[in-house]
């Protein structure tokens, strides 16, 4: 009998960049950045206030409450937020209300503030289109790649980030396979088994040497 086998493939390559692309991507990080500063700053607050005044307890935010004040308190203090899209923030936050959900349940540490050009990334959603060597995304338009990529996919979300002086852009994409596949089949496409889950696989690329630039 043939079962289908929905895996998730988990798409990473570099950026082919010119000046102006390169700062707004620069800004769409600072942004998000700022952001979940901003709000790990806010909710520290609010755990030492807890913390002292425990008959006075201050419930503790959720993403879409943290979202709700950088919108109405920060976002008129600092314009440069209508510069980039308003994903780029609220990601941030919701990454941030992950990272205490993983520290309220004791499988990571508190979180940490983020650092200009060593935790820079955002993600975007909405409209994304994927062509041979190029993908489009909201407010900043088509960004080239020096790889071609996938073909026939439509991925709901992208996340673009900076290790040094390049940027990545990153999104999965669902393949549906009939079952029985073999891990050999995976290996001569250059996917790498992550972890399996009932009729799930959740895969990503194998790393490859980087291509050379041309200039």
């Amino acid at each position: 009998m043939v079962y289908n086998l929905l895996m998730l493939i988990a798409f990473k390559t570099e950026l082919k960049l010119n000046s102006s692309v390169g700062t707004l991507l620069a800004k769409h990080a600072g942004t998000a950045r700022h952001a979940y500063n901003w709000g790990l700053g806010l909710c520290k607050q609010i755990l030492d206030h807890n913390k002292t005044n425990p008959e006075e307890k201050i419930k503790f935010p959720t993403a879409i409450d943290l979202h709700k004040w950088l919108v109405a308190i920060v976002k008129p203090e600092h314009p440069w937020y209508y510069e980039v899209s308003k994903c780029a923030p609220q990601y941030a936050l919701r990454h941030l209300a992950d990272a205490f959900k993983a520290f309220f349940s004791k499988k990571r540490g508190f979180p940490r503030f983020k650092k200009k050009e060593r935790s820079d990334s955002f993600t975007l959603d909405g409209s994304i289109t994927v062509d041979h060597k190029k993908v489009k995304v909201p407010v900043i338009g088509w960004i080239k790649t020096y790889e071609r990529l996938p073909q026939g996919v439509n991925p709901k979300s992208v996340t673009i980030s900076r290790t040094a002086d390049r940027w990545f852009v990153s999104f999965k994409i669902e393949l549906t396979l009939p079952m029985p596949i073999r891990q050999g089949i995976l290996a001569s496409r250059g996917f790498q088994r992550i972890y399996p889950q009932p009729r799930i696989l959740t895969v990503c690329p194998t790393a490859a040497s980087p291509r050379p630039r041309t200039t």
